[in-house]
């Protein structure tokens, strides 16, 4: 089973772009999409409904053109869940979890903490509630598989620039340490799984400053799975060549 990651910064630009076919053609699952910028009226058909799969999307309930998650997944799922029950948490439209009989697939696009402190206490209460909310998951029985832009580099390995950006959000202490509760609680960062000491390997590159040319960048999109998951997960790949948003697809291929 093959699981893709994708904070696309813009559904419809990526599609303008050409460079949706691309994720077609990976002939993944589970297609897990990040800022998708549009409701599902806003969106072309090959976005909309594509060919052989089950589309979901979660959007904003405020602001258009903002925020968005979207999966596209082969298999139908016996449940779907919008948020995690929390009106204040949920309004942005991060969230979707598709429910099947052994595992729950969440897609989440997280909060960036910039913006001043009412934002990045936001993202504090969102991190906290989904971890509450995977750990239910998980004590009824069920494998966890999430997936998304995180908006945070969990170790100095994880950002190209450490020493420069420790009082910035997404290296905050305080954000980091939700990665250690999760890593704690036994959730496994798939990468770091395969490749503990790797460096140069980012999925976010700041585009006004021309980052990606040089590598200079975070690595902020993560797949983390429950730890019952890790002996049937086969690979991890960070797809770094593929263009069309500030951020590169990922994926994990696991025999679930």
């Amino acid at each position: 089973m093959k699981l893709i990651s994708w904070n696309v910064n813009g559904l419809r630009a990526l599609h303008r772009k050409g460079n949706l076919g691309w994720l077609f053609e990976q002939k993944a699952d589970f297609l897990c999409l990040q800022e998708v910028k549009a409701e599902p009226d806003q969106l072309p058909d090959e976005a909309k409904t594509p060919a052989g799969f089950y589309p979901y999307f979660d959007f904003s309930k405020g602001r258009k053109g903002y925020s968005g998650v979207a999966i596209y997944a082969k298999e139908q799922p016996m449940k779907v869940a919008y948020g995690m029950g929390i009106a204040e948490l949920d309004s942005e439209g991060r969230f979707i979890a598709l429910f099947y009989k052994d595992f729950v697939v969440l897609n989440i696009y997280f909060p960036n903490g910039g913006g001043g402190p009412e934002r990045l206490a936001f993202k504090l209460r969102f991190y906290d509630a989904f971890l509450v909310y995977i750990e239910k998951i998980r004590k009824s029985g069920k494998k966890v598989i999430f997936c998304g832009d995180i908006n945070t580099a969990h170790e100095a390995i994880d950002l190209a620039r450490p020493k420069e950006n420790e009082e910035n959000t997404g290296f905050l202490p305080e954000e980091r340490a939700w990665l250690d509760e999760v890593v704690a609680a036994g959730y496994v960062d798939t990468f770091r799984h395969f490749y503990p000491t790797k460096t140069g390997a980012y999925t976010y590159w700041d585009m006004k400053t021309a980052a990606r040319e040089r590598n200079v960048g975070w690595r902020i999109d993560y797949f983390f799975v429950s730890n019952d998951v890790v002996p049937k997960l086969k690979s991890v790949k960070i797809h770094s060549e593929v263009l069309g948003s500030d951020h590169c697809p990922l994926e994990i291929v696991v025999s679930l």
